[in-house]
């Protein structure tokens, strides 16, 4: 009897295996809670930028990747954010940003700040959202402005934090 529980076990914990590497091999990984930074692991400054809108301001913390290091080469950026899905403010930015060595997609949380690279755009959510592939996660907003949480376009100033601040 034990020998048949062994062997249940033991295929039931390959079927699991054999079906996680599949799930791999087709590009549609599980959930993405998003680990730990890897700027926050190797112990780098991180770099900030800042969001000025209709007489207040917030700040952006920034991830440790080449698009995000792109975007903040692009500042200072005047843009004017249209909604988008009840879900996110969303923008064309003057260029396209590099996406290699960025995970194929993530899972958008309230204040992430984020690349689609499909589109070419900016976005910023308000909302939680799905996985999407082709987003790349450039950074998280320390808070989420009131403005942003309506429906109609908000005009922001993004500028790079200097170091001194």
């Amino acid at each position: 009897m034990r020998r048949g529980m062994w062997t249940a076990t033991l295929l039931t914990t390959t079927a699991l295996v054999v079906l996680a590497a599949q799930a791999g091999l087709h590009g549609e990984p599980g959930p993405d809670r998003r680990p730990s930074s890897p700027t926050s692991q190797r112990g780098h400054a991180m770099e900030s930028v800042r969001i000025l809108l209709a007489g207040e301001s917030v700040t952006a913390t920034l991830e440790d990747g080449e698009a995000a290091r792109a975007f903040k080469a692009l500042l200072p950026l005047t843009l004017s954010l249209t909604d988008y899905n009840a879900t996110e403010k969303i923008s064309d930015l003057p260029k396209r940003l590099p996406t290699q060595g960025a995970p194929a997609g993530f899972d958008p949380e309230p204040g992430d700040l984020a690349y689609y690279a499909p589109w070419g755009n900016l976005a910023v959510f308000y909302k939680d959202f799905g996985y999407s592939r082709g987003l790349v996660r450039l950074g998280k907003l320390s808070r989420i402005p009131e403005a942003f949480r309506g429906p109609g376009p908000v005009t922001v100033t993004i500028e790079a934090v200097t170091s001194r601040e």
